[in-house]
Order: structure tokens, then sequence, then C-alpha cells
């Protein structure tokens, strides 16, 4: 899909393991104001709002009701993609793509914290699976996670190197919660979760909230004094199996989103700075013996329930 819009501001709450001081209406709140704050837009110049959340991790059925107010959509037209981040990020695309809309808000948040986690996980398997079996996040990863290793040949050592490279390189991100890095060996000594997946193989769980304020073309070219910070210039997804295939075989499911960033303020966007980044809801990423950067394209992947645990927010 070949688009032509903009982000003009963009907020983030930072990561926590357990944010205790405020409520989630109160986070998302916050983090919709910073963006707005950030592009110098007032509230009463957006047309529609865009949301993305699960209602079983936010503990409210319908929790559009309780939290599209916070994400500014009073009086504005509202959607919610009940998913995660990058699926409200397409939702939005869409809407600014059919000429009804200029200016809006995409927000996106999770307090995992204050929500039973795998309890939620399990249910998800409802209309699938009859038998009680206790299938669960941690349990369907293991099982992704054996036939992974069998397939590629994937040993524990390995996926414990690759899992303790990650782990280096996620200290040092200043925007995620910073948690101290284990080795391959100490990875190893930490207790399996369902076999082969260890606790030290998983993602922490955090809460945390995003929002980007998107503008039609249109709009942007209304409002010369804007100067947005990058084009969201394509976009496009595709549903693949959860079975271990090959990598070429093109049936992985994926999430693409092309952003060009502009050379300098008020100059225009050059297709030689895009970057695309792919988001793989296969397998643990640690038991693939596919690279994790390949020919410019950056992939993070998950489990089968990737979107919900590891993009919302």
């Amino acid at each position: 899909m070949s688009i032509g819009m903009y982000v003009i501001g963009v907020a983030l709450h930072p990561a926590q393991a357990r944010v205790a001081d405020k409520r989630l209406e109160e986070m998302v709140f916050d983090t919709a104001r910073a963006c707005l704050d950030s592009a110098g837009v007032q509230r009463r110049q957006m047309d529609h709002v865009t949301i993305a959340g699960c209602d079983e991790l936010d503990g409210r059925s319908i929790s559009s009701m309780l939290l599209a107010m916070p994400s500014g959509a009073y009086l504005k037209d509202e959607l919610k993609a009940t998913d995660s981040g990058l699926h409200g990020l397409c939702l939005e695309a869409t809407r600014l793509a059919s000429g009804r809309f200029h200016l809006g808000l995409v927000v996106s948040w999770c307090k995992s914290s204050t929500s039973p986690l795998e309890d939620v996980m399990r249910m998800r398997c409802d209309p699938f699976f009859t038998r009680p079996i206790g299938l669960n996040m941690s349990i369907a990863d293991g099982l992704l996670a054996g036939a992974s290793a069998h397939a590629t040949g994937c040993t524990e050592a390995q996926a414990a190197a690759a899992a303790a490279a990650c782990l280096r390189q996620a200290s040092r991100n200043p925007r995620g919660i910073q948690a101290k890095a284990i080795g391959a060996e100490q990875l190893l000594a930490t207790p399996y979760v369902a076999a082969p997946l260890r606790a030290g193989h998983q993602a922490p769980c955090t809460d945390g909230a995003v929002a980007l304020l998107m503008a039609s073309q249109s709009w942007v070219d209304a409002h010369p004094g804007v100067h947005p910070l990058a084009r969201l210039s394509g976009i496009g997804w595709r549903v693949g199996t959860m079975q271990q295939v090959d990598d070429q075989s093109g049936r992985q499911g994926t999430i693409t989103v092309v952003l060009q960033e502009p050379d300098g303020v008020g100059e225009p966007c050059t297709p030689s700075r895009t970057y695309t980044e792919t988001v793989s809801k296969r397998s643990p990423s640690t038991w693939r013996s596919s690279r994790a950067v390949s020919r410019g394209v950056v992939q993070i992947p998950g489990g089968p329930w990737s979107s919900r645990r590891y993009s919302n927010g």
C-alpha cells in the first residue's frame, strides 16, 4: 500500500516493569497530551483518534469506553484495533488514506503488571482447544521453540548465546527498562518454563504507552509551519502460518512499515533514507537459525501472541 502521510508528533511513556503511581487512564492521558504538546497542536484541531489495546489485559470489557477519552477522543471520531500498536498504525494509515480524515492521534498501551497475563492467554485458546490442556503463551512458545530447534538444528547452547546477546543489547536501550543482562551460562541455569524454553529466554513484560500524531498530505501542505518528523510512505501486512517453515517460502506473517526521515527542517523526505521494520509472528527469536538482520530489514520476532506481548505500547 503506497501512501503519503506524516508523523508530526510522538511521545513514549517511560517503560517500567510496574507503573505503580498512575492508573492506566493517567498513563494514556499523559502520553497523548505529551504527543500533542511535542507537535504544538491543540486537541480541538484533530478530527479523529485511533486506539489499539487489549480488553483482557486492560481488565475491562470494551475498554475503549474508559480509555478513549484519555486518548483525546472526546467528541471525536474514534476507532479501535483490538490488537497491537502496529495494527493500530495500520488502521490509522487506512483512515488517512480514505481522504475523510486529516489529523489524528494513534495511541496504544499495556499495563501487564495489573493483569494475570498467562490466564488471559490461556483463554485465547478457548475457540480452538476445548480440552483442558493448560495451553498458555509460555507453553505455546515452548512448543514452537522445540519445533524450531528440531527443524533448524539449533542447540540449547546456541540459543542461550543468541538470547544473551539480545539481553546485552536491550540493557543499553535508553527507551527500555535497562534490565541487567545475564550471560549464556547464567541463562542456562534459569529454570525451564516449557522445555526447551527457559525463563532467561523470555522477554520481560512491562508497562508502557505510545502515541503518534499523524497528518495527511493536505493538512501538512495547509500548515507550512509544521515540520514532520517522518513520512509514512508505505505499509503492508500479511497472515502466515504458525508452523515452522523455510525462511524463503514467504509464509511468514508480517507487518511492514516504511518511514522516510526528512533530510532537515523543511526539507523533503528522501527515499535514500528509508528503512523498514518487519514484525514476525512465527517463533521465538533465539530458536531460529535465520539472521536477525538481513538486507536492511529488521525483524522483531515473537510467539503466537507476540503482537500482544511484545508490541502493545
